[in-house]
């Protein structure tokens, strides 16, 4: 989380700095435009998160071909190396009643589908923040629609990207998981 608050930070004062140099608005206007930005980010983020926690878990499930990971994917990931990083971002599931840190429970089949559920519930809130992100832009008058809200929105994006990767990293690990404790299960007829 500190490292995230710091890239805010440093990212909502190089804004600033860079429009109140250039003279894109008056100082004043700048820096409130800049908070406005970012707190309009954290709510429009904070909106899709419970419009999707809302949603119902049956359509989040292992077994959704939408959230399945492709070996390209995989490899891209590895070479990312995501599994060296992946703790340094932020995870805010647990604000949903829902933490995806660590495993609490790794022998429970029903935690493990769970976990996958809010893994692919925190993959669609991300991949829905990207687009949504740039709408202030929409609203904020004249140059500073580029100069403010179009930088805002890009660090936005890419603080969104990021636990959308962890996450589709961590899922078919997960997967596997719960396919090898099902095998165990003793099917009955």
């Amino acid at each position: 989380m500190k490292l995230y608050l710091t890239v805010i930070g440093i990212a909502m004062l190089i804004i600033s700095a860079v429009n109140i140099i250039f003279g894109t608005a008056a100082w004043y206007n700048v820096i409130i435009l800049v908070v406005v930005c970012t707190a309009l980010q954290f709510a429009l983020d904070g909106l899709i998160a419970i419009i999707i926690n809302k949603l119902p878990d049956k359509h989040f499930g292992a077994q959704n071909p939408l959230y399945n990971v492709s070996e390209f994917e995989k490899t891209l990931y590895k070479k990312i190396k995501v599994r060296s990083w992946k703790d340094k971002v932020w995870e805010l599931g647990g604000l949903g009643g829902f933490s995806k840190k660590n495993l609490a429970k790794p022998n429970s089949p029903e935690y493990i589908e769970k976990f996958i559920i809010e893994c692919n519930k925190g993959v669609l809130t991300h991949r829905l923040s990207y687009p949504i992100g740039f709408l202030p832009m929409l609203f904020i008058p004249g140059v500073c629609a580029f100069s403010v809200a179009l930088p805002v929105a890009t660090v936005n994006l890419f603080l969104n990207i990021l636990p959308t990767l962890v996450l589709r990293y961590n899922t078919p690990k997960l997967k596997a998981m719960l396919k090898r404790m099902n095998k165990k299960i003793p099917q009955t007829v």
